[in-house]
């Protein structure tokens, strides 16, 4: 279904029957095209106050388009006129924990009418972690884990939790392990949370289990590869890598590049990865081709990354005063005790959920400002460049993929990272440290972000761009570029980060 298809269904939703209106209207949910249903949606409840599927469809067409408070509303009257509807009753809840309103008591009434979808166990443990109450969810957690211990989603919600809290993130997944040492998804699962968790003992130890345990496999041996290249055995890494073969999709073939960089063998990872930009999940590997390129110099790391355009610097027009309002509202959100897993964060928390779809009306305030700033930045990029991953054709509608506040402290830190799921990625500062560099010749910078900076894969490589932190400053930058900050000496650093969706190109 392409745009204007897509726009003709949305002007036909036939307004006098909800039922129908429902069917056609997840159908263009399915192709993607939330901001294109959401207005005949809002007619269709307006003209059925009572439908609970009229209340329905607009409620999934505003989560969909990120619209988090009208999705609350509607779902709440869904809720209300279909009050024994199990998916009703579960979206409720979910729009009301992403919107960041009590929701621990609506999973409860969700999994009273569907007791074994995982999905509502899951979203009420993420709804009691955030209500300030992390102990319940572990345990709930590990109790049903213990009599299922196949439930792979369920370990990896308990692992997310479990290490922000300063547990032991791979304890269930052991406990399982040692009942169903056959289990492959399990032993994939110990390799990643352990990888995730930045513990290479246990995720050596995982590899070496899961290779007496399942023998010779494709995945197992590229995932060899990486713990051996992230330790600093670069031999070891390159016969892992060879006994896998050529790689069978993206997550492998950039584990294989990355090994082949921190190497310095760039034309070795140039040659990987340049064949296949066009296949499924190629975003991923742009990072580590610019990374190739310039170690190359070759022109297309220019064209890829070079243009001054991609980045933006901007104040987004908040008084000082309402900058330390917003800087304290982020903290009483600050409820872990350690940094998420496979996070770029190093002695710091980061809050948990889509943070810019909450909606206290800072954060409603927040979200409006930051999305026209990005919509200014998109309107002054370079034209459209065949096969650039940034300079898209198709550049609407601007949609939040994720959001969250980083609030780090003493040396704090990201190390270099990317976040290739997005298209444009950001730092907003809220409050900054007295410790941060003055930038003046010979000074290290310290606090500063980096961009296009990998320290630990290519150390000698300069960064494209160094930008100061001030409060209430934004930067906007593509999301395929790596960056990260320097340590600074003591004090609080708190942030924002966003990414921005890719548009779908038709």
């Amino acid at each position: 279904m392409n745009h204007e298809e897509a726009l003709a269904r949305a002007a036909r939703l036939p307004m006098a029957d909800p039922a129908a209106a429902l069917r056609e209207g997840i159908a263009l949910l399915g192709a993607d095209y939330p901001e294109l249903l959401l207005p005949p949606a809002r007619r269709l409840a307006a003209a059925h106050p009572a439908s609970a599927q009229a209340q329905q469809l607009l409620g999934l067409a505003a989560r969909a388009a990120g619209e988090s408070l009208t999705a609350l509303e509607a779902f709440t009257a869904a809720a209300r006129s279909a009050p024994r509807d199990p998916l009703i009753a579960h979206s409720h809840a979910r729009t009301a924990l992403e919107a960041g309103q009590p929701s621990a008591h609506l999973f409860a009434a969700a999994a009273a009418l569907a007791p074994q979808d995982g999905g509502v166990i899951l979203g009420h443990a993420a709804a009691l972690f955030h209500e300030g109450r992390p102990g319940e969810p572990i345990a709930q957690l590990e109790r049903l884990l213990a009599a299922n211990p196949l439930w792979i989603e369920g370990h990896r919600s308990l692992a997310a939790l479990s290490g922000q809290m300063g547990a032991d993130p791979l304890a269930s997944i052991s406990a399982a392990l040692a009942r169903n040492p056959q289990a492959e998804a399990l032993h994939h699962l110990a390799i990643s949370v352990a990888l995730q968790a930045r513990d290479l003992p246990r995720a050596q130890a995982a590899v070496d289990a899961a290779r007496t345990a399942l023998g010779p496999r494709q995945w197992l041996s590229a995932m060899a590869g990486h713990v051996a290249s992230e330790a600093g055995a670069p031999d070891e890494a390159d016969r892992h890598f060879a006994a896998a073969g050529p790689p069978g999709d993206a997550n492998a073939a950039w584990m294989h590049a990355r090994h082949l960089i921190r190497a310095a063998r760039p034309e070795a990872a140039a040659a990987l990865l340049e064949p296949r930009i066009g296949e499924p999940g190629a975003l991923a590997l742009w990072p580590y081709l610019s990374l190739a390129w310039r170690m190359l110099g070759d022109p297309r790391a220019d064209w890829l990354e070079g243009d001054a355009r991609l980045v933006g610097v901007y104040d987004i027009g908040l008084s000082p005063g309402e900058l330390a309002a917003l800087a304290d509202h982020l903290r009483s959100l600050h409820l872990a005790k350690a940094a998420p897993l496979d996070q770029s964060v190093r002695g710091g928390t980061q809050t948990d959920g889509n943070l810019l779809l909450r909606t206290e009306p800072a954060i409603r305030d927040l979200k409006a400002r930051l999305l026209a700033i990005v919509e200014r930045h998109v309107a002054q990029l370079p034209p459209p460049q065949p096969g650039h991953p940034t300079l898209i054709a198709n550049r609407a509608p601007l949609r939040i993929a994720g959001s969250w506040s980083v609030r780090l402290t003493d040396t704090g830190f990201h190390t270099d990272h990317v976040h290739p799921q997005g298209w444009f990625s950001s730092a907003l500062y809220l409050a900054l440290p007295e410790t941060l560099g003055s930038g003046g010749e010979g000074e290290d910078h310290a606090g500063w972000l980096s961009l296009g900076e990998t320290r630990d894969l290519v150390p000698g490589l300069a960064p494209r761009r160094l930008v100061e932190p001030k409060p209430g400053r934004l930067v906007l930058f593509p999301s395929t570029m790596w960056h990260g900050t320097r340590p600074f000496a003591a004090g609080e650093r708190l942030t924002i980060a966003f990414d921005i969706a890719r548009p779908r190109q038709d």
